[in-house]
């Protein structure tokens, strides 16, 4: 019986990779200028998210699965933000940039949530930070602002 899941049976790693064959093909009707500029570092970090996922997925270590689930969220963010370049220089149009932005953001939530169950396995004594926190509609930001720049 198999007591994992292999990273290929996570639904954001998945979500992930559906992203990133999306991302390349928005990127390759970019201009012929941006092929090796901004098309690159876009077509990178977005796959870069999942790779990082698949990276540390069987490691033996619950910490270092974290690392991969930090480093694929900060990729995703990368990826948020070389889109919102494309849109300010006009390669994609608002409404396309929102809809790669929505995506993202729930994989973002998604690795938020997979980083929280992880950090449960670790005896309490040693994790980094307390896991208890109010129960959200997923999906919502709860009033809150726990993602980003703080406000105030």
């Amino acid at each position: 019986m198999k007591t994992y899941l292999d990273v290929e049976d996570l639904e954001v790693y998945k979500m992930l990779c559906q992203l990133y064959i999306e991302a390349c093909d928005l990127t390759h009707q970019w201009p012929s200028e941006e092929k090796y500029e901004l098309g690159s570092q876009a077509r990178r970090s977005s796959n870069s998210a999942p790779a990082r996922l698949a990276e540390k997925n069987d490691d033996r270590h619950i910490r270092n699965k974290i690392e991969g689930v930090n480093r694929s969220r900060g990729e995703a963010a990368e990826t948020i933000h070389h889109l919102y370049m494309a849109k300010l220089k006009g390669y994609i149009a608002e409404n396309i940039y929102l809809e790669f932005r929505g995506r993202y953001k729930e994989c973002i939530r998604m690795l938020n949530g997979l980083e929280k169950t992880l950090e449960r396995k670790i005896p309490e004594r040693e994790r980094r930070w307390q896991v208890n926190e109010e129960s959200v509609v997923y999906g919502t930001n709860g009033g809150t602002h726990s993602q980003g720049w703080p406000i105030d």
